[in-house]
């Protein structure tokens, strides 16, 4: 197959060339939307999966949803060493230039707050550079959005946001992805000004996306979070998606896949986005022709999956101390040990589907307890607590349930026990 003509496309948040199995999330934003225009009471969203699901090239597609109704909107990306305001600031003055009000000194006063709100967080003492607001000429407001009381300025600067998007019959939207990221004080505040600005029915809605837990996070920020979003858990692709995800690429370069060859697919890379742009990519340089068989893909596997270890696993595997190496590991084996207990044996097909010989990639042991692990490494569940901590601040793992872990990276307990 020509490798120049290849459609598929993994990379970090990129766009596959067939955004499949999203349908409902996209009608329900325009949904979302639309209400919003015409006054109408709506929640904010949350997106929420492992990564590797598609949380990101979602989160862009709802923007562009946005962008297309006219609404002003901005994207920030939430870390763990940075507070909101900077990134929070820069997004809101995109969404007001997107906005385009007719009246200059309406815009002017809402960005003099914008100002306001993020020089204040750099202090009276701070470097030029960190008190620098690219674009924003006017002088900083006064008496607005500068308290130094993140939770008040939040609501503040939001309500004047929101006060210039309803001038003009238009929203503002707030992308923020990583969202389990901010810091304890940022959640609550962003908490309580979505709380306040849909208590004044103001056209501002804030869309997050995030790793599993971040339901959780929001909930102990917050005991009210939970009715003050809407939250979607983007999963891994039902059969029919994953296979229009390949199949529809294919048939715009005059290729196509056989049947046993989608579903060597669909076994081989468990329905993850990622998976399937990944797999899609190596086996169309590497298949004779077209159609694509379920022998090319259990050809291109391997090299698909050494790319994978390198890429996708091995980057994040060395993020990790020795010890949180020795954790992750332990984590695999005890993952291994409970599925062999239940049958499994570690790694299964999808029910239902002809053995291809590709290899199976789906695990059915989604999370362990800490306890199993403690006992793999024959060590007390409280002596692994920093590693544990640690693991979890670099979002290699999360915790849905107290007591239980799970990876954060689809199919990673495989990858770790092949590593040993």
């Amino acid at each position: 197959m020509d490798p120049i003509l290849n459609p598929y496309a993994p990379g970090a948040g990129q766009r596959p060339p067939e955004l499949a199995g999203r349908d409902g999330e996209l009608r329900s934003f325009d949904v979302v939307l639309e209400r919003v225009a015409r006054g109408r009471p709506e929640r904010s969203m949350v997106l929420t999966g492992l990564r590797g699901v598609g949380k990101t090239v979602l989160l862009n597609a709802l923007r562009g949803a946005a962008v297309r109704r006219g609404w002003g909107t901005g994207k920030l990306e939430a870390r763990p060493e940075q507070t909101l305001r900077r990134p929070l600031a820069s997004a809101l003055h995109q969404a007001i230039r997107e906005l385009g009000h007719p009246s200059s000194d309406e815009s002017d006063a809402v960005l003099a707050v914008v100002r306001a709100f993020v020089e204040r967080d750099a202090g009276t003492d701070a470097k030029l550079r960190d008190r620098w607001s690219p674009g924003i000429e006017v002088p900083a407001a006064r008496g607005r959005a500068d308290s130094g009381d993140i939770e008040i300025d939040l609501v503040e600067l939001l309500t004047d946001v929101g006060g210039l998007a309803a001038d003009v019959g238009k929203g503002v939207a707030v992308f923020i992805d990583e969202m389990q990221d901010l810091g304890p004080a940022d959640v609550s505040a962003l908490c309580a000004a979505v709380h306040e600005i849909g208590q004044q029915g103001l056209p501002v809605i804030v869309v997050g996306a995030g790793l599993p837990h971040l339901p959780a996070v929001l909930s102990a920020s917050k005991s009210y979070s939970e009715r003050l979003f809407r939250y979607a858990r983007i999963d891994r692709l039902t059969r029919d998606a994953a296979d229009r995800a390949l199949a529809a690429p294919a048939a715009e370069e005059d290729a196509e896949f056989t049947p046993e060859g989608l579903a060597a697919m669909y076994r081989a890379t468990g329905g993850y986005p990622y998976f399937i742009q990944a797999y899609g990519k190596t086996v169309w340089d590497l298949a004779p022709r077209s159609p694509i068989t379920a022998e090319d893909v259990a050809v291109a596997a391997p090299e698909a999956e050494a790319e994978l270890a390198v890429g996708f696993f091995g980057s994040r595997y060395e993020r990790a101390t020795p010890a949180e190496r020795d954790y992750l590991r332990a984590m695999a084996d005890a993952a291994a040990e409970l599925a062999a207990a239940a049958g499994a044996g570690g790694d299964t097909g999808i029910a239902g589907e002809p053995d291809t010989g590709a290899r199976p990639a789906v695990e059915t042991v989604e999370s362990v307890a800490t306890s199993d692990v403690a006992a793999v490494l024959g060590k007390k569940p409280q002596s692994l607590s920093p590693a544990r901590d640690a693991l979890m601040k670099k979002g290699l793992i999360y915790s849905g349930e107290r007591g239980r872990i799970s990876f954060t990276v689809p199919h990673f307990g495989r990858y770790l026990r092949g590593q040993d």
